[in-house]
């Protein structure tokens, strides 16, 4: 019976899976950041090198 009450007391499994959750919850908001910020990187690259393609023609 002692055994039963100390498993029912153990919390370090419900920690873990929080922490777990936290995480995953970070890295979709990172990937979200990184799609947008490549996004903006991409059309910025695009109008350097027409920019450069118009200065040197």
């Amino acid at each position: 019976m002692k055994f039963l009450n100390k498993l029912r007391r153990n919390e370090a499994g419900a920690t873990a899976i929080e922490y777990g959750l936290i995480a995953a919850l970070i890295a979709v908001a990172a990937i979200a950041a990184m799609q947008g910020l490549g996004t903006q990187l991409t059309s910025t690259f695009e109008k350097t090198s027409t920019t450069l393609e118009n200065a040197n023609g």
